[in-house]
């Protein structure tokens, strides 16, 4: 007996053709997306935005031709391992008011603001001491803050809170243009 095998299942198979995957509904989705996304960032960016001034490195610029003008206020806050130094150019604050040499903070020197109890700044005495500077000088905004290179940034973010402006109840603008200096090693 003869065994004949049909020509049909000896015949290779010729693959199925695929479709092809659409991807313009995915990119578009995709894209959407992204708009949405850049969209609602830069509104959420303007809630969190400080001004703060980086300090200025390089000469002064040549001034104006005009007559000799009163000297600017330059108040500072220094943030050192022993407390917080508050002085300027017209006046210093705290104990060592008599020392003339208070241009960074020093073992010398008493804080203005020393340490709590517990090691931590007083946050509320540098908010009632700047209200003070601010009656006695109402038409200064500036702040110069300087910080010692191991002072955490969360204590730096405290500071600048104090002096920008009061608590909640009676919320008083301070000194809103803060600008950062460095202390800088003899």
């Amino acid at each position: 007996m003869a065994f004949y095998f049909s020509k049909r299942r000896l015949k290779p198979r010729e693959p199925e053709e695929m479709g092809e995957l659409n991807l313009v509904p995915y990119l578009d989705i995709l894209m959407n997306l992204i708009i949405f996304m850049l969209m609602s960032i830069t509104g959420l960016a303007a809630f969190g935005v400080l001004n703060v001034t980086a300090p200025a490195y390089g000469g002064a610029t040549a001034g104006s031709a005009g007559g000799p003008t009163e000297e600017p206020f330059h108040l500072s806050v220094q943030i050192g391992r022993q407390g917080l130094y508050i002085s300027s150019n017209k006046a210093i604050l705290g104990q060592a008011a008599a020392d003339s040499s208070a241009a960074a903070p020093d073992a010398q020197r008493a804080p203005t603001i020393p340490l709590k109890a517990d090691g931590t700044h007083d946050f509320a005495a540098l908010n009632q001491q700047m209200l003070a500077v601010k009656q006695a000088f109402p038409t200064e905004t500036a702040v110069i803050l300087v910080a010692e290179p191991d002072v955490p940034y969360d204590t730096l973010v405290k500071v600048m809170d104090a002096v920008r402006e009061t608590p909640s109840p009676n919320r008083r603008i301070l000194f809103p243009d803060v600008n950062l200096g460095e202390i800088l090693d003899g």
